[in-house]
């Protein structure tokens, strides 16, 4: 993880799939940038300054560097955010690095374990997508999850720990009391301990029109990287926990029109309080009950409008220029099976006592005694975060798993004869 840079300045298309990704790892990233859309007055007058002919679009400025042609995967190769891990094997491997496996890692870190923090994309995990979290232990003023991920990733590599951005686990094999482990890019290392923290993926909505549109006004999250270029814009965002209710409240504040699609009767079963309060004072947001997006529609080659239906069945057409989709999501253990690591029926990873069977341990294990707390059915790989069975779904509980993780990471290592 690279530290903040100055502002840097991006040209290309708001509606280019490719400008989204990259706007929105810049903005994932904590990192200060200026967008200029192409053909704006600004983004003529800084090309015409520029010594390139017809550069390629999206076109970075970074001081004296002019980077064209970039994709999110081209800019985190120029600033060496995608460096191969230092050292062939480590105490402690984390697969993920969202809240859980970030504390897990300056917790490992800080107490002298080798540590190295692998994923597949940028820090934060579903967190970093959060406009603002308020009601995280120790910010009375709330933090963007973006930022909060950065300071977990830098303060994790202050103590020792790799991050590795944008390069995930592409195969694992656990052989004897170590794990073999191939990174995203074919780097291999082996660990004594791993942690699985990889977290969820967003759930996708099945709406006609919904897919064509993706990235062109229809996203999944809450688009923070979007949310400043919609003022005076209709706008939608479908959902009802505290990802969709920051949502809401952040286009609103910065200018936008806002339709807040709700399938459940309330707002308060699946919300915060606080943020119930806040929509229903905001003139700007209208909350629309027991309401489903039917279609979207496009004008060219972006959205226009939606389709709606309530609960009655009457069905409406509006005007929309974006469509916010943070219904939640699944776990991201498509690949536990293939590893031998027990889930339940939802995907969610099994650990500690829900392994054991009217008191038996689970078929195959080989030690003498039962899971440990955060263990899963393969000895010495522990799981935390949103993906475990069990876990409270908050940013406070995953880092408090990842703490957990950690000192548990210490006693299979005593197990093993491994000294830190």
């Amino acid at each position: 993880m690279s530290p903040v840079r100055p502002t840097v300045q991006v040209v290309g298309a708001r509606l280019d799939p490719v400008a989204h990704e990259l706007r929105d790892l810049l903005t994932r990233a904590a990192q200060p940038y200026e967008w200029l859309e192409t053909g704006s007055p600004e983004a003529s007058a800084l090309l015409a300054g520029l010594d390139v002919a017809e550069p390629a679009l999206p076109l970075v400025v970074d001081g004296d560097s002019i980077l064209t042609g970039m994709t999110a995967r081209g800019l985190a190769d120029a600033w060496k955010l995608t460096a191969p891990p230092k050292r062939s094997h480590y105490d402690f491997a984390i697969s993920g690095a969202g809240p859980a496996g970030l504390a897990a890692a300056v917790y490992a870190a800080s107490d002298g374990l080798s540590t190295i923090v692998l994923e597949r994309d940028l820090p934060g995990g579903q967190a970093s997508h959060t406009s603002l979290i308020e009601n995280f232990f120790g910010f009375p003023d709330g933090i963007g999850g973006a930022e909060l991920a950065r300071l977990a990733g830098r303060q994790a590599e202050r103590f020792g720990a790799e991050v590795m951005v944008l390069r995930g686990v592409a195969a694992g094999e656990h052989r004897g009391d170590v794990t073999r482990i191939e990174l995203d890019g074919g780097a291999e290392i082996t660990a004594s301990v791993v942690l699985a923290a990889p977290g969820m993926v967003w759930r996708r909505l099945e709406a006609n029109g919904l897919d064509d549109l993706l990235d062109r006004g229809v996203y999944y999250g809450a688009g923070r990287s979007e949310a400043a270029r919609c003022k005076d814009e209709d706008v939608v965002v479908i959902g009802a926990g505290n990802s969709a209710g920051q949502a809401v409240i952040n286009m609103a504040n910065a200018g936008a029109r806002v339709k807040m699609l709700v399938r459940a009767a309330a707002l308060g079963k699946t919300m915060s309080a606080y943020l119930v309060d806040r929509i229903r004072d905001c003139a700007a947001i209208e909350v629309r009950l027991q309401t489903e997006l039917t279609a979207a529609h496009a004008d060219g080659d972006r959205l226009s409008r939606v389709s709606v239906r309530s609960a009655n069945g009457s069905d409406e057409t509006f005007p929309a220029s974006a469509v916010f989709v943070c219904i939640g999501g699944r776990p991201r253990t498509d690949w536990a099976a293939g590893a031998g690591v027990e889930t339940d029926r939802g995907g969610y990873i099994l650990t500690g006592p829900d392994l054991l069977r009217d008191g038996r341990r689970p078929e195959g294990w080989p030690l003498d005694r039962d899971p440990l707390a955060l263990e899963t059915s393969i000895p010495g790989l522990f799981a935390a975060g949103d993906a475990r069975h069990g876990s409270t779904k908050r940013v406070a509980g995953a880092v408090g798993e990842g703490a957990m993780a950690a000192a548990l990471a210490f006693r299979r290592l005593a197990e093993l004869d491994v000294s830190a």
